[in-house]
């Protein structure tokens, strides 16, 4: 099997980072993974706004409901869909700065900000622009392990074949 197809069977999300800044270089490294996400008809309809300040953290926090991961993190990526683009692409860059980031030995965790519209203007991004999705990075703590849901479905139960 490749490395590539054994870090997406493997990739877990991981909610408890140490307490350090993340390197210029391994933040760089993710922000121009996801630079370089597919998008339809290449339009790359996105931003990637990063915050890496305590009280700009906090602030983001505030506009979901299970955020505790951004409060705890060394940056979030705050993924953001500008007018006209779409989710299914929005999800793409995600997966992609998820895997770099596992790549690279930093952590992260999708967040999902239920207020999104506060999000938006928040953040000051502009009408239009969706903003409901984040991903929360650091460099895992001693012993943090991902939290455990029971696996995955068996394949019969989510894979159809030719028809539903």
């Amino acid at each position: 099997m490749s490395d590539t197809y054994q870090s997406i069977l493997g990739l877990r999300a991981i909610r408890d980072y140490e307490d350090q800044p993340l390197s210029r270089d391994d933040l760089d490294r993710i922000l121009e993974a996801a630079r370089w996400t597919g998008s339809s008809k290449n339009r790359q309809d996105w931003s990637f706004l990063v915050i890496e300040d305590q009280d700009g953290l906090d602030a983001l926090a505030a506009h979901g409901d299970f955020t505790q991961p951004i409060r705890d993190s060394a940056a979030t990526i705050v993924l953001v869909q500008e007018p006209g683009g779409n989710m299914f692409d929005m999800g793409r860059a995600a997966q992609n700065i998820m895997l770099t980031a596992d790549s690279i030995g930093v952590a992260s965790c999708p967040i999902t900000l239920h207020r999104s519209d506060d999000a938006r203007d928040h953040i000051g991004a502009p009408a239009g622009a969706v903003v409901k999705y984040a991903v929360a990075l650091g460099y895992p703590a001693d012993g943090a392990e991902p939290r455990q849901y029971g696996g995955r479905k068996p394949a019969g139960e989510v894979v159809k074949r030719g028809s539903y």
